[in-house]
């Protein structure tokens, strides 16, 4: 059972606000900051950020470096963006038609 399906469950405000939780750092890499480490909803969290919209920027930037070190070829980097681009676009149609995902 994921914490949020728990009823009556209070979340703190910045709970999967990806900019927070996993923003990106100095080095052109993203990290949790030392503050969400002690938290308990912080797998959680993360999960929520990352499976909603705002987390597709970041799943592109994962492909693009593991094609950029070589771990996947142009046709698997083709087709996860192609995925991603798919799942942008359904989620815009969602919010046109007014539906919450």
């Amino acid at each position: 059972m994921l914490l949020m399906d728990k009823p009556n469950t209070t979340y703190p405000n910045c709970f999967g606000s990806l900019d927070k939780v996993f923003p990106m750092g100095e080095n052109g890499l993203r990290n949790t900051p030392p503050g969400c480490m002690i938290c308990v909803f912080k797998t959680e969290c993360l999960r929520e950020a990352m499976q909603a919209v705002s987390g597709i920027p970041v799943h592109e930037e994962m492909v693009d470096r593991a094609y950029e070190s070589g771990l996947i070829g142009f046709f698997h980097r083709w087709s996860k963006k192609k995925q991603l681009h798919q799942r942008r676009q359904q989620a815009n149609r969602k919010t046109v038609r007014g539906e919450v995902s």
